[in-house]
């Protein structure tokens, strides 16, 4: 039973309870979204061969510099780690809500209309105090990802910036927008070789922020 089944269970107990009060907000089921059908992969064609480099011109892929660097793969297994103790303590709630929410459907035919809604009613609230508290962590997430993000961003900066005039560099391209070019303008992995000296591993926890209201 999920948190939406849960909250929709417990309001259903508490409409069952009296018809003089309105009957809490049934949480939406989202619309299933039809599997798309498979592509044929496009045939691979010769290898590309590249013009010769052009003078001043560098590439740069940041996504990939960060996901192949020694403190983006750690930031990686940290976000992975965080999110796994936030499903827990989720489902950990969750169930005791689905638990405490069974049984009261279980003995509903023995209450009373008055001491079904005074039991059923704390059992919606504390489904949607969850609620509340996955979008809160959901937040929390986000915000560490971005943290972490720009902690590895700042040591890049001014990698990059020696690089580029190292290079003599008078554009630099950002790689996700460039279709091809040639490797010997790409300098990602000179960043990528350089960040790893500098800044082998990251740690942090997870951000902390304020519920609202």
């Amino acid at each position: 039973m999920t948190l939406k089944m849960i909250l929709a269970a417990s309001a259903a107990i508490l409409l069952a309870a009296t018809s003089a009060q309105a009957a809490p907000k049934k949480a939406a089921t989202p619309t299933a979204t039809p599997s798309a059908a498979p592509v044929a992969a496009a045939p691979a064609g010769p290898p590309l061969v590249s013009g010769p480099p052009i003078t001043g011109i560098c590439v740069y892929h940041n996504d990939a510099a960060i996901s192949q660097s020694s403190a983006g793969k750690a930031a990686a297994a940290r976000m992975q780690q965080l999110r796994a103790q936030v499903s827990a303590e989720l489902q950990a709630e969750q169930a005791g809500i689905k638990t405490d929410a069974e049984a009261l459907q279980a003995k509903r035919a023995s209450l009373t209309q008055e001491q079904l809604q005074q039991q059923a009613a704390p059992i919606q609230q504390r489904g949607e105090a969850l609620e509340r508290k996955a979008q809160l962590r959901q937040r929390e997430l986000e915000a560490t990802g971005q943290k972490a993000l720009q902690r590895i961003g700042g040591t890049i900066e001014p990698i990059l910036r020696s690089l580029y005039q190292q290079h003599a560099c008078s554009l630099m391209l950002n790689g996700d927008s460039v279709l091809a070019s040639n490797p010997a303008m790409d300098m990602t992995g000179q960043v990528v070789t350089q960040l790893n000296a500098q800044m082998t591993t990251i740690t942090f926890d997870r951000e902390i922020l304020p519920a609202q209201q």
